[in-house]
């Protein structure tokens, strides 16, 4: 099956430490590429892969389950962490709640989470019937392109198959009972005005996890898909001095400690707004 552009998997072998990037529901690679990138270009290991169902037709999301989406991601982070010293997950949408469920099911493994405008309820009206409705309605219109940088498309599908959407509500059920379980160090970057996922969602994973370490930062310039907006920059600029807080001391290449570097971080709560 031919892929879209840009929905080609994304890996990068680098030093010690190790990050799982995670796209959302019925996009691609390409939403988040440029974010793989920036860190892989920081010397990190990276990998991006392409979930189930995704980055073909829309028609093949339609058979593909949210234990497939996850079960994909589950192989990478532990493939990851058997090379890597420390790995962290990142994730955009329906990605940023594949990274929670991670790290909630992982526990030491996942070192840090980095998250952007991440998906925690169906908001639509009509989720409820869903378990009807996706045999009778195979498909609506897509929700890609939620961008406000002009002419930045978002590679992706244009019709949601409703068994799809389905399968997204279910999970997202699912990992809301597993917020509690997350307790590692959280980045949380959501957009003030995004038209898929709205601000409320972010409120209510920080008012769900048990993480002590968190960052939110609010995108005041992006929509959703804000790896490809204006504010794309800042975004990988924040996860990459998030990963280097978590991970002072410690040689990316190497993964040895850096001698006179053996500082324990302290735990805190932080907030920015950003630019």
């Amino acid at each position: 099956m031919p892929l879209l552009p840009g929905a080609q998997p994304f890996r990068h072998d680098g030093g010690e430490i190790g990050v799982l990037v995670c796209h959302g529901f019925t996009g691609s690679p390409q939403s988040v590429r440029p974010w793989a990138e920036h860190l892989a270009g920081q010397g990190l290991t990276v990998s991006l892969p392409l979930l189930p169902g995704h980055g073909t037709r829309w028609q093949e999301l339609a058979i593909t389950s949210r234990e497939d989406w996850y079960a994909e991601l589950d192989r990478e982070l532990r493939g990851l962490a058997e090379r890597c010293r420390q790995v962290f997950v990142c994730g955009l949408s329906m990605g940023g709640a594949l990274a929670l469920r991670l790290a909630a099911r992982h526990g030491a493994r996942v070192s840090g989470v980095a998250l952007v405008n991440p998906a925690h309820k169906m908001h639509d009206r009509a989720a409820p019937a869903l378990p009807l409705l996706r045999h009778l309605v195979p498909s609506v219109k897509g929700i890609v392109s939620d961008i406000a940088k002009p002419g930045t498309p978002e590679s992706g599908y244009d019709r949601v198959p409703l068994n799809g959407a389905y399968q997204l509500r279910r999970l997202l059920q699912e990992v809301d009972a597993e917020l509690p379980r997350v307790t590692q160090p959280l980045l949380l970057m959501h957009s003030a005005q995004d038209h898929v996922v709205p601000p409320v969602d972010s409120a209510r994973i920080l008012s769900r996890i048990s993480s002590a370490d968190v960052t939110e930062l609010v995108l005041e310039r992006s929509y959703h898909v804000a790896t490809l907006d204006h504010d794309a920059e800042l975004i990988f600029a924040e996860t990459h001095a998030f990963i280097s807080r978590l991970t002072r001391g410690i040689d990316q290449d190497s993964g040895d400690v850096v001698p006179g570097t053996e500082t324990r971080l302290g735990k805190g709560v932080a907030a920015s707004g950003g630019a």
